[in-house]
């Protein structure tokens, strides 16, 4: 590759980026506003706590079960239209919430809206491994990590102002101008795919067996299907994914073009990265909790409880986005064991509850710290560096599954531990469990390959 080239595809990085932040951007926002939204949807369509907790089961479930498929399309058919049409779907899902009259089409647009959302961050990843240069990379991913932090310092109060001026259904439409957005720059500036030969159909054994799996999972963990129907299901939902995760495996290891390839899980870098991202989905997943330490330990009132997690959601922009450039020089192994110290060290801070609001404040910072660095593109830029070129998508959206599953164990988790001990002890149990898990994915990354995505950069 000449030195013209490569300044050619330096500049054209530099449009991409506000294409691929704002898109990832986009579907971060909506997680962090959705909060806020549900006593509205619950008061505005009669339905109690139970059926309100569908809103959030729908989005998660659609959207994990998109995400393998966005991304094999993604490696199939190209970066360009899957982004593109992932934000258009994103966008439709958005506008019919806003106009839904019936709690039942809330639940199905809320499904088309995690459809789009599944394609978003995994392909606008892979987008960075094929036209940004290796050098550039780290702070590509960390900029797209830190979009997650952005989106909870903004989303709350953004989504407070809208409820008060406005209603419920503004919430959503805000979407559909930023996604236009997305749509317009993204025509202009994303690169259009080559002409590919002839590829085999989609595995269709392999997305039907791997919704029936992670249906299963979601609803085992988040236990809504035993709330709807008052009958003990979660054991065996949960005992279903052993037997449908075997199906699977059987599956995909016959299919010529597998949805989840398994080949990756070979790399031993690679399943690393994956379990480590289970980690880092727990360690996530563990902050829905924080503010009701704040709550029950210190007496913050609900209202102020947000001005309580600003030191923790700083510390989560400032560490992706330092993550990021220090991609290069301390390789991905180096951030992540930092990362997951910091996360261990702040969640066992915060299950300390003696010593009043300014300590708790102060061992929020690690915890945001320690989010920002393990989330600033680490596992990212192993998945990109460890996997075919023609499989990057599909790395990156098993990256994006194992957090997400990661982070519905961590609220399963967190929440039955504080149930089992009871107000203030119980979630200082709580956290004294998460910071012990913290410590097993510190140790680990120490599997993981010493200067990995620093010597490939060099």
């Amino acid at each position: 590759m000449s030195a013209d080239s490569i300044a050619v595809d330096r500049s054209a990085s530099r449009r991409l980026m506000p294409v691929l932040f704002i898109g990832v951007f986009m579907a971060a926002l909506d997680t962090a506003v959705i909060g806020p939204a549900i006593p509205a949807l619950r008061a505005a369509f009669g339905v109690d706590n139970r059926e309100v907790g569908l809103v959030m089961s729908a989005f998660i479930l659609f959207s994990l079960c998109s995400t393998a498929v966005m991304a094999d399309l993604s490696d199939r058919l190209g970066r360009r239209p899957i982004y593109l049409a992932s934000v258009a779907c994103f966008a439709v899902g958005s506008l019919l919430i806003a106009l839904s009259p019936r709690f039942w089409m809330v639940i199905a647009s809320r499904a088309i809206q995690g459809v789009g959302a599944g394609g978003i961050t995994p392909t606008a990843s892979a987008v960075v491994g094929d036209a940004f240069p290796p050098q550039e990379r780290g702070k590509a991913l960390g900029l797209i990590g830190a979009t997650y932090g952005m989106a909870f310092v903004l989303g709350p109060p953004l989504a407070a102002v809208l409820l008060v001026t406005l209603n419920w259904r503004w919430i959503f439409l805000l979407n559909l101008p930023i996604a236009g957005l997305v749509l317009v720059l993204g025509a202009r500036v994303l690169p259009r795919p080559h002409r590919r030969a002839m590829q085999p159909p989609l595995d269709w054994p392999g997305i039907a067996v791997a919704f029936l799996l992670l249906g299963c999972l979601v609803l085992g963990i988040t236990r809504i299907a035993d709330e709807l129907t008052g009958i003990r299901l979660w054991p065996w939902l949960l005992g279903g994914v052993g037997a449908l995760l075997g199906l699977l495996i059987g599956v995909e290891g016959r299919a010529r073009q597998a949805l989840i390839p398994l080949r990756l899980f070979a790399n031993r870098q690679l399943a690393t990265a994956y379990w480590l991202s289970l980690g880092v989905g727990f360690g996530m997943g563990s902050v829905i909790f924080v503010a009701s330490i704040a709550t029950a330990a210190y007496a913050v009132p609900p209202s102020r409880v947000g001005f309580v997690l600003l030191p923790l959601v700083v510390s989560s922009m400032l560490g992706s986005a330092g993550a990021g450039r220090l991609l290069n020089r301390m390789g991905a192994r180096g951030l992540l064991l930092a990362g997951f110290a910091l996360l261990a060290l702040g969640y066992a801070a915060l299950s300390v509850t003696g010593y009043g609001l300014p300590a708790f404040l102060a061992g929020s910072v690690p915890v945001g710290l320690g989010l920002g660095i393990a989330v600033g593109g680490a596992l990212r830029s192993i998945a990109l560096d460890e996997a075919p070129l023609g499989l990057r998508a599909a790395a990156q959206g098993l990256v994006n599954i194992c957090n997400a599953i990661g982070t519905l164990l961590a609220a399963a988790a967190v929440s039955a531990i504080a149930d089992f001990g009871g107000g203030v002890a119980g979630f200082a149990a709580a956290y004294r469990a998460v910071a012990i898990v913290m410590l097993a994915a510190l140790l680990l990354s120490l599997r993981l390959r010493r200067g990995h995505a620093a010597a490939e950069r060099s």
